[in-house]
């Protein structure tokens, strides 16, 4: 397992329900810790609807949590409204499952990799071009990209480009909200192997939420299970699992899994 630095993150009981109607309620997270240090990969796995995304979604504020505490570097996050959190939330970028859902196709693809950097006023307009295309060599795709629209390329590119999106304010955790999930093994083998190594050059964290087991062992250095809004386990690897829920979710996806994710493990890190 590689080092990695101190901690940045630190969630504590975390607490989030839904009110379903008649009186009935859903716990999508419940009282969660978690801990993300610098150029750590955090791996959330779990069944759909145990809690995964309810996580990302709260700690980027697009839910907000009951009750608990997030803490950034030790200050407690979680109370800041306005301004004071948009300049927070510089620091915790997010990368989902389908970008094409999170891009205007109304633009291309220098504004898109460069609105953060509008929005916070870090660029003037006749800078983007330039910036667009220095992102683009960081993602491995031709600078010429910058000029094209999304809507035409294919899922690993547009992936690539939401990379580039999130890197572009130079944050300190990037979450990946199955973000590899939706593209077949050759594509998701050179995203991993990007994300690995944009880790190595800028030292970002990531919290990679992922339902494929035996890809979640190969890429994260540490794992937390999930089951209905809970943490079942925190484990370095899942061969340590000890929950009989974490073992009958590896025996459900392993056997189909890891045969092609060990090749993927060998030819990244081997």
């Amino acid at each position: 397992m590689k080092g990695y630095g101190e901690e940045i993150l630190r969630m504590e009981e975390i607490v989030k329900t839904f009110d379903l109607g008649g009186g009935k309620t859903l716990t999508a997270s419940d009282h969660v810790n978690l801990s993300l240090h610098k150029g750590e990969t955090l791996g959330i796995v779990g069944e759909s609807g145990s809690g995964k995304s309810t996580l990302a979604k709260i700690l980027t504020r697009l839910y907000t949590m009951d009750s608990g505490r997030i803490l950034l570097h030790g200050k407690d996050i979680a109370p800041l409204k306005g301004e004071e959190f948009r300049q927070v939330r510089k620091n915790i970028q997010m990368v989902f499952q389908d970008p094409s859902t999170a891009f205007n196709p109304k633009q291309r693809v220098k504004d898109i990799i460069c609105e953060p950097l509008l929005n916070y006023g870090l660029i003037k307009k006749a800078d983007m071009g330039e910036k667009a295309r220095e992102m683009l060599h960081q993602v491995d795709l031709p600078e010429d990209f910058a000029d094209r629209y999304p809507n035409n390329m294919s899922g690993g590119q547009r992936q690539r480009i939401a990379i580039a999106r999130a890197l572009v304010l130079k944050p300190e955790i990037i979450i990946c909200d199955e973000a590899t999930s939706a593209l077949d093994m050759s594509v998701q083998k050179t995203v991993i192997e990007l994300l690995h190594r944009l880790q190595k050059e800028t030292g970002v964290a990531y919290i990679f939420i992922c339902h494929d087991l035996a890809l979640a062992n190969m890429f994260c250095d540490n794992i937390m299970v999930m089951h209905w809004g809970k943490v079942v386990e925190k484990i370095h690897d899942l061969s340590e699992a000890k929950d009989p829920y974490s073992k009958k979710l590896m025996a459900s996806v392993f056997t189909i899994e890891e045969g092609k994710n060990k090749v993927l493990s060998d030819e990244l890190f081997g």
